[in-house]
């Protein structure tokens, strides 16, 4: 198990080196930072002004010079004015006059990740920050959509082909054929609405005090998250995630279901709860982990049109800023976490892998 988990750890570390590589490149192309001078330094700047921008900022060095920087191995640029003061990379963590105090690297491995163009502050502040909001987000979604899910799969799958089945795999592929954009929508017009909907009818018959059920702006669970608040988003994120796993937990349990211990457990006399939940349960729950596990990275980053159509501003919704206004360090930082998030999780899904299937771990 110890050399599965070191094989696995150095295959995290090289893919992530990888594809850290490839977001930098595609965010560091010539294009890209032609852009960034002009929004900074002024859209009507000459292409010599871009250039020396350019130059200034240490954005004019080699790629793989750049990458270096950014990770911290190589020694960031630095430039001594006439007065005195000294610019760079690792400037901006002391006093500009401060030569000897500069850090001689300054990146990823050291902790600094720069500062946002977009929200002018540093990275790691608005990563955190937006990060543990999207993290709230998450837990109530996976809290209300895994125990779902796993109840509508068994329930379909433990009797296959019954009128059950057929109606809970109906739900199972309307929700999963659902977007977010739809459903979401759909919820903020009949829950949401002041004018249509639920809510103009239970204001008039006195049930309810304001003007709406549900809050259709999310941005209040910032400071205080209550059910009205925070139930359309995660309704909205957990009705489409779950069908998908559903449908997944139900063709493992059919399938479980057709073997032959179970057949025999039936003709020992067992009880059929206790060959579902004893037998049958722990065998067929070994593809919906994996699943499961897939959807952690699908909420990290797939929830931007959730989290823009009820202006919650989670990483979703800082990714997407970062993006339209060309914020490279947002973007990379964004990038890092996105990619470490897969990563562990799919460590995480490989160990609970085996660790519910024997079979892997005796091998």
């Amino acid at each position: 198990m110890v050399s599965f988990l070191l094989r696995r750890i150095g295959i995290m570390l090289v893919t992530a080196l990888c594809l850290t590589f490839i977001v930098f490149y595609l965010t560091n192309l010539p294009a890209k930072l032609d852009t960034l001078a002009k929004t900074q330094a002024g859209s009507r700047i000459s292409d010599a002004e871009v250039a020396s921008w350019l130059d200034r900022n240490g954005y004019s060095q080699p790629m793989l010079v750049r990458y270096g920087e950014w990770l911290g191995v190589v020694p960031g640029w630095t430039r001594v004015e006439a007065d005195g003061t000294q610019t760079g990379r690792c400037n901006s963590l002391t006093a500009p006059t401060d030569i000897a105090a500069t850090p001689e690297r300054c990146g990823l491995f050291q902790g600094y990740w720069g500062n946002s163009t977009r929200f002018r502050a540093p990275v790691s502040e608005v990563i955190s920050a937006r990060l543990g909001a999207t993290g709230l987000l998450m837990m109530w979604v996976l809290i209300v959509m895994v125990p779902m899910a796993l109840i509508v799969g068994v329930l379909a799958g433990m009797r296959e082909g019954s009128r059950t089945d057929r109606a809970l795999s109906t739900f199972a592929i309307a929700s999963t054929a659902t977007p977010e954009y739809v459903s979401g929508v759909v919820f903020i017009a009949l829950l949401a609405s002041s004018s249509i909907g639920v809510s103009p009818l239970l204001v008039s018959w006195g049930w309810i005090e304001g003007p709406v059920l549900f809050q259709g702006n999310a941005r209040s669970a910032l400071q205080q998250i209550t059910f009205w608040n925070f139930a359309l988003p995660v309704m909205t994120i957990a009705l489409f995630g779950m069908g998908y796993i559903a449908r997944i937990t139900r063709a493992s349990m059919t399938e479980v279901m057709t073997q032959q211990y179970i057949r025999t457990a039936r003709l020992k006399g067992v009880s059929f709860a206790n060959i579902v939940l004893r037998h049958a349960l722990r065998n067929a729950l070994i593809a919906p982990f994996t699943v499961i596990m897939l959807q952690i990275p699908w909420l990290l980053n797939g929830v931007v049109i959730v989290e823009v159509l009820f202006s919650y501003p989670g990483f979703g919704w800082t990714l997407f800023e970062a993006a339209a206004n060309n914020d490279i360090e947002l973007l990379l930082a964004a990038s890092v976490v996105a990619v470490l998030v897969v990563l562990v999780t799919q460590l995480i899904s490989d160990i609970g892998y085996v660790w519910l299937n024997p079979r892997i771990r005796i091998s």
